[in-house]
Formats: structure tokens, sequence, C-alpha cells
């Protein structure tokens, strides 16, 4: 018997990302048309809980502590008072894994709404959102807090670390066109990376971090006050900070050269970098030749969403 379910976005970050790490702001905003659903199923009595991951086809037992998938399910059931349930926890997930969408915290997030729901308990956003921060911290060493945040609260947020997300109005919709190098991202080696080369030389990473927080706090004033437009320019900017971080790629660097040249106003990595994806500001416009332009350079995936309204397209 169907004893609950649980969804979850993906999410973009639209600007800030790894200066984020350092005490900086982000402005980070979910991704509809890619999801994480976790559904929580009776078993027999006496048999205990199983997670069944069925993307990747294997199953999960609480027993195996360094799994993602096995901490969240521990957390969320401390969280709700319960021992182990004979139930079964059955995944499913359309979001790219490593790319930068924030899969492993919307899987996460999904399994304790799917188990919260089981229970006949209700979690809100801000205790799916730690519970998730706890996993995130397994994945990826010393996480933002970003992903977590922005796919348990389900809507553009200001993020700050270590503050309340504060989310934010959207005056005037814009719409982004995501494109997937194909390349794995894995966050953790990327921060890992920017954490050293910070301590060889934190003046220069400082500087560089500052200036990322400027073009955040002009991005944010761009669209709280109806003016897309001004994001192109400041998406420039912010990808030529990230390329001086060091965690830019040639397949990112390929992708974003072509959505210019289709006629994005503005283009740059989203996530931790060396891969994933990157996203371009497009009108309704540009956005199928964008699309098709990425497409033409290597992009295995195209997403075109508009953000500050539900809906979009996979392209």
């Amino acid at each position: 018997m169907q004893l609950g379910i649980g969804t979850a976005p993906g999410k973009v970050i639209l600007f800030g990302e790894h200066a984020v790490v350092y005490g900086r702001p982000a402005l980070a905003a979910p991704v509809v048309q890619v999801h994480a659903r976790a559904v929580v199923e009776d078993r027999p009595a006496g048999s205990g809980l199983v997670i069944d991951a069925l993307d990747l086809r294997r199953s999960i037992v609480l027993a195996q502590t360094g799994h993602p998938l096995a901490l969240v399910t521990r957390l969320a059931l401390d969280r709700l008072g319960l021992a182990e349930p004979d139930w079964r926890v059955s995944v499913r997930s359309t979001i790219p894994i490593a790319s930068g969408l924030g899969s492993g915290a919307a899987v996460s997030a999904a399994v304790v709404r799917g188990l919260s729901q089981a229970a006949g308990v209700d979690l809100g956003p801000a205790e799916v959102d730690a519970i998730v921060y706890e996993v995130e911290r397994l994945h990826h060493g010393t996480p933002s807090g970003v992903d977590n945040t922005v796919i348990a609260y389900g809507q553009p947020v200001y993020f700050v670390r270590g503050t309340p997300p504060q989310p934010f109005a959207i005056a005037r919709p814009f719409t982004i066109a995501i494109g997937d190098t194909g390349k794995a991202s894995p966050t953790k080696i990327a921060v890992g990376d920017v954490r050293s080369a910070w301590e060889r030389d934190r003046e220069r990473y400082e500087a560089l971090f500052d200036r990322v927080a400027g073009v955040v706090g002009s991005a944010r004033a761009a669209i709280t006050q109806g003016r897309p437009e001004e994001l192109g320019p400041l998406m420039d900017e912010n990808q030529a900070l990230l390329r001086e971080i060091g965690v830019s790629s040639p397949e990112l660097e390929r992708l974003i050269a072509a959505a210019r040249d289709a006629g994005a106003t503005g283009a740059k990595l989203s996530g931790g970098g060396r891969g994933g994806n990157m996203i371009a500001l497009v009108t309704p416009e540009t956005a199928v030749a964008v699309a098709g332009s990425l497409r033409a350079a290597g992009a295995v995936r195209v997403i075109v969403t508009e953000v500050g309204r539900a809906g979009g397209d996979d392209a």
C-alpha cells in the first residue's frame, strides 16, 4: 500500500557560486522541468526499510552508514520519532547527476517529504532544509547551503551562508537556457580546489569574492526592480570572475560562446564548474536559436525555463 509521496525540483544558481562558500551572497532559483520523486510503500512485517534507487538499480538499507540515501532516511526517521518501519522507499530522478542542478539535494528532499507524509507529519521547508543540509555535507564537504535551501523552499532565494534565506520578488519573469556539457562536475572537488587556492593567496581570492558579491547585488536589484535586460552583462562579468577563480572549463567556455553567438545577451557557468551546466539569458525570440546552437556545440541537454513563473520546456 502506498503511504506517501515526496517530490522536489532541481535548482540553478543564477549568480554567486563559490563566493557564497566564503560568506558572500548568491541568487538561485528552482528548475521545475526536472525533479526527484520518492514513493513510500508498506512492506511485510519484520522486513525493515529498504531504499530502492531505481535509476541506479541499487537497493540500500539503513546499515549502509556511508550512503547519502541511508543517511537522509535515518535523519528523517529520527526527526519523525520513528524506529525502522517496514517500508520501501522508491526513488527516481530526472535531474542529471553532478551537473549543477542540485540532484543530490532534490533526491534527499523528496525522500524526507515522502517519509514525513507516510508518518502523517507535516515538515515545513525549514525542517526539510536542515535535514538535507546534513546530507549535503556528505556530498560536498563544505557546502554553501544554496542547493538545499532553494530546493526545500521551492522558490527563488537570496542566500547568505549562516543567515535565514530571503525569498526575493521577481518583478518581471525572464528566460534562461540551461546547457549541460555532459561532463560530470563533482562539486566537492571544485570547492576543495578553490579552498586550496584561497589558502595559498587569500588576499587575491577575497578580492575576487568581493567583486562577485557586487555582481550579485546588482543582479538582485535588476531582478526585483523589473530590469532583467541588465542581467546579460552581469552574467558575463560573473563568468569572467569564475574564470579567474579557476572553475571554468573548455566545455563550458564552448557552450557559453555558442550561446552568445546565437543571440544570448550573457552567459555563465552555473554550479561547481569544471563541467556541469551553464546558463544563458535569452528572450522568447532567441530561445530556439540559442538552444539549437548549444546542442550543435555539444550540449547533451538544453532546458529553457522562465524564472519567476512555473513552466518551461525541455529543448
